[in-house]
């Protein structure tokens, strides 16, 4: 899945990488128009901590030495490397392409599309599942959701050619799960982090370095993503229809997650190809 080739006829052209970054830099702007709701969705979770069982506080513990072990050695969130690439090398077929890469972004794209799909209807009905049960299955949906986000995100990655087994990939996949349930400021401090602001170059490995040390047992990446679902997984804990409010806003996250980490993995390597055809030209 690593590219291999910046030169070959069949990738995008420099204009056309251009027109591709413009559109996610309109995504980006989007996202800073949060809704008044998800601005004040953090506040009911200070209550449902005070009512929570010990279980579930236990239960979170151990996502976080799961998301330690994973940052440190892939954990169990660990996907098939080789059945992401034949899905890709399948779209291309579809679109009169080759069977191997580097493939051009139309191609990754419609691949971790799918993935988004299937996923989001996996996270659908784990949702409609957990939330039945009302505030007790509220601690195997947790861990659940989160180990779905992961994988998710590696999946994607895998379409846009990064290996989740680096250790600085891994890194970016838990950012990646940050940015999806970030506020504007989040949001702004995560690009800057990874480089992958305006005038960046795509390269990771000096901002993964760094979030290692800026997360604190991950702790700040699990609490964020738990609370900023606030009112909503709140609603999940009423028996019997938890179900329907848990279908929903599983559903909702794993889009947003999905979402982000096409977006983000696609403009690494826009940014990364842009990079590349520049320093060939230079060389000439």
């Amino acid at each position: 899945m690593t590219e291999i080739s910046y030169t070959t006829s069949h990738l995008e052209t420099p204009e056309q990488l251009h027109v591709a970054l413009a559109e996610i830099a309109k995504w980006e702007k989007d996202q800073h128009k949060l809704m008044i709701w998800d601005r004040l969705s953090r506040l009911p979770f200070k209550l449902l901590d005070k009512i929570t069982p010990q279980i579930i506080h236990e239960k979170i513990g151990l996502l976080l030495d799961e998301l330690g072990s994973y940052i440190q050695n892939g954990g169990n969130y660990l996907v098939s490397q080789g059945r992401v690439g034949n899905l890709v090398a399948a779209h291309s077929r579809a679109q009169g392409g080759l069977n191997s890469g580097p493939f051009p972004l139309a191609v990754m794209n419609s691949a971790a599309l799918q993935l988004s799909h299937s996923r989001r209807n996996i996270a659908t009905a784990q949702g409609a599942t957990t939330g039945f049960g009302g505030l007790f299955t509220l601690a195997a949906d947790i861990p659940a959701i989160l180990g779905l986000s992961l994988k998710v995100i590696q999946e994607i990655g895998l379409c846009y050619g990064y290996d989740p087994k680096e250790k600085a990939e891994r890194i970016f996949t838990v950012k990646v799960m940050q940015f999806a349930s970030s506020d504007i400021v989040g949001k702004r401090a995560i690009l800057e982090e990874l480089n992958l602001q305006a005038g960046g170059d795509g390269d990771i490995s000096n901002g993964t370095s760094t979030a290692v040390s800026k997360i604190q047992g991950w702790r700040e990446v699990v609490t964020m993503y738990r609370d900023n679902w606030g009112w909503k997984k709140l609603l999940q804990t009423i028996p019997v229809a938890g179900m329907f409010f848990g279908a929903y806003t599983n559903r909702k996250a794993l889009e947003d997650v999905a979402e982000a980490a096409r977006m983000l993995y696609r403009k690494r390597r826009i940014l990364e190809r842009l990079a590349q055809i520049q320093s060939k030209q230079s060389e000439l």
